[in-house]
Order: C-alpha cells, then structure tokens, then sequence
C-alpha cells in the first residue's frame, strides 16, 4: 500500500514539473514546405514526437506479434501434444502395475502414436500383451521397441529376458542376459534373471558361479543360497554318470562348507560308491561325520568294498557316542556279515533292531539268517519286513 501511494505521490511530482517546464518554454518550430508552412510550439513538437515514437513503438511490436503468431499456435499445439503424450504413458505404467492390461495397452499405444518416449510405450505395451497372451502383438511390440535401441537397449534387453523366463524360454532369456552382459554389465537384477535362467536350462556350473556373485553382492540370504547350491551340486554330482576321475576333480574343487554339509556328503558319496571309489566315500563321510552327526549318512556308510575291516573299526569308536543308534548299529552289521564276521553281524543287527525295529534291519538280518540256514528265523523277519 506504501508502494502504490509513493508511486502516486512522485507521478503527481513529474506532473506538476512537466507542465511548469512547459510553461516557461515560450520556444517554436517552423516546418517549410513551399507553399506551406506550419509553426508548432516547441511543447507540442515534444509531445507529438513522443506520442509518434510510442505509436510506432507499439505497431512494430503488434506486427511482430502477428508475425510470430502461426509459429506460436504451432509450438503450442506441439507443447499440448506433448503433454497428452506424457499423461498417455503416465497412465500407462499406472494400469500395468494396476493389472488393467488392456487399458494399459491403449494408453501406451497412444503415447507411441504421439512419439513421447516411443521406446519405453513399447515396452509397456509389449509386457501388456504378454499378460494378455497375446503373441502376436508381444512380438510386434518388441520389434518396435528394438527400433529404439539407441536410447533403450538395455531397458530392451532385461525386459525382453525376464519375459523370455516367465515364458520359461530360457534359452531366450539366456542370449538377452549374454548380450547384456558384454554390452553394459550385469548388475543384480540381471544377475538374478541368469540365475533363473541356468536353473531352467540345467547349466548348474553356470548356477554354482552365479551364487558366488550373488552372495558376495549380498543379494541373496545365506539360507537361499545353501538351497540352491545343494540342488546344483546334487545335480552336479549327478551328471558324472559313474566317471570317477571327473568326480573326483569336482569333489576336490568344490568349496570346504560344503563338503562338510551332509546332505551334500550323502550325495557326493553316493557318487562316488557308484563310480567305484569306495576308499573316498568313506574317507568322505568320516569328514563329514566329524563335522555333524547325520544318521542317514551313517547308513550309507555301510555299503560293500574297499577297506570294509577299517569302516567297522573306525565305525564302532562313533559307537561310545552314540550307543542307540539304530543305523549305526545296521551299518555295523551290514560290514560285518560283507567281511563275514556273522556272529558280530548278527549281534549289531539284533541291536538295532532293538533300538529301533525298521524294514531294512529286518530284511539284513533275514539275509543273514538265511545264509546261516536258520531258515524260520528268517522267514519270520522277512515276514516283519513286510508288515513295515
């Protein structure tokens, strides 16, 4: 308010000085043009001069104006395009996370159509498309997408692999998350997708690598990792299909953690009875055993060959330790009655039966029985073994 009155105040100030300086301003202009000739007080040749300098002020300024203004409706019809464009695919992204696939795939059509961020609408329409099962325009949508590789390859790329994995293409997914790879790097969620990707082709070297990364970025929680390096190593071990100098490779590369997991050592020691190479299975399973108590890995324990007299000593000093085990005492008599010891055989089955009367103790003593002539006695546990 103390603005506007001191602006009023010096404007009145101007006024007044103006019209005294007129006053005594008594000077003239005379402007001749044979025949004519005109007199103007010096006053108003000032204002006349103002007035037109003002005049051609505000017509030069208005024709500018009238000039620009097709350019002005153009930019303003682009800039209103524009934000129709930004609103299509901001409803978009909104309606895919919503789940409305088919509004979310017109919305993204239109914000391709407008040319706003053509290579991300393109992509948003593609993942529409692939909730909506409808491939043909997946495909469409991804090739339009690839035409906009320069600004969204990458984008392009991890969403073309976790369509492909979803789709259970790994093989697909495989050659995108390659491609990624040599181009710009894996970062974790790209690291995440191979992992799913080896799973589903069965590349379980490939899985093994992939854990390590995850786990030094700290990607993965230590409980999921044990899961899927068990599974990978199981299958692993699995595929050596009796080659016992590949497995025995494998065996000694494979990290110290877990080989003393049990589970792990149960597999891999199977492995390894089956390939021939009883001598390290057992040293294997001792290691373990010296790490944790795995009954079930006890019982594997007590297959035929190699050093079986050395197995029955080094198995009855677990036996001070654990005198109710019910496997312990099986594998015990199964290496007993395979070195034909049949009295301490038939003595360690009986225990454990016992402890704990199972199938398979019924059935090894049976077999014992049997080989003894003690046909009765056999029948009766075979007879047991099959109420089991």
């Amino acid at each position: 308010m103390m603005r506007l009155l001191f602006w009023l105040l010096a404007l009145a100030a101007l006024a007044v000085g103006l019209s005294l300086a007129a006053r005594y301003n008594e000077g003239y202009a005379l402007f001749v043009l044979p025949p004519w000739r005109v007199e103007l007080s010096l006053n108003l040749l000032i204002l006349l001069s103002l007035g037109g300098f003002l005049a051609l002020h505000l017509g030069l300024r208005l024709l500018t104006a009238m000039l620009a203004l097709p350019a002005r409706v153009a930019a303003f019809r682009a800039r209103s395009l524009e934000l129709r464009a930004e609103s299509a695919l901001r409803d978009a992204m909104r309606q895919l996370f919503e789940g409305r696939y088919g509004h979310a795939l017109r919305r993204a059509e239109a914000a391709y159509d407008a040319g706003h961020a053509a290579g991300l609408a393109a992509l948003i329409a593609a993942r529409c498309a692939q909730y909506m099962h409808d491939d043909a325009r997946r495909a469409l949508w991804l090739r339009r997408a690839a035409e906009h590789d320069k600004e969204n390859r990458t984008t392009r790329l991890m969403v073309e692999a976790l369509m492909a994995v979803e789709e259970r293409d790994f093989e697909s997914a495989r050659v995108a998350l390659d491609q990624l790879a040599r181009e710009s790097g894996r970062h974790i969620a790209a690291l995440r997708l191979s992992l799913r990707a080896q799973q589903g082709l069965g590349n379980w070297h490939a899985v093994l690598r992939l854990l390590r990364q995850l786990e030094k970025h700290r990607a993965m929680t230590p409980e999921q990792a044990a899961v899927l390096r068990q599974r990978a190593h199981r299958e692993n071990l699995r595929s050596f299909d009796g080659d016992a100098a590949a497995l025995e490779r494998y065996l000694r590369n494979m990290d110290a953690r877990d080989r003393r997991d049990s589970r792990l050592a149960y597999a891999a020691a199977e492995a390894l009875f089956a390939a021939g190479n009883p001598r390290e299975a057992a040293r294997l399973i001792e290691d373990a055993l010296a790490e944790q108590w795995d009954s079930a890995l006890v019982e594997l324990y007590g297959e035929d060959g190699g050093d079986v007299l050395g197995r029955i000593s080094h198995a009855e000093q677990w036996l001070p330790e654990h005198p109710r085990d019910a496997r312990l005492l099986l594998t015990l008599g199964r290496l007993c009655r395979h070195r034909e010891l049949w009295g301490k055989a038939q003595s360690y089955l009986e225990a454990s039966l016992a402890v704990e009367p199972t199938r398979a103790a019924h059935l090894e003593l049976a077999g014992l029985l049997d080989q003894l002539g003690q046909n009765e006695a056999a029948n009766r546990h075979y007879r047991a073994a099959a109420a089991h």
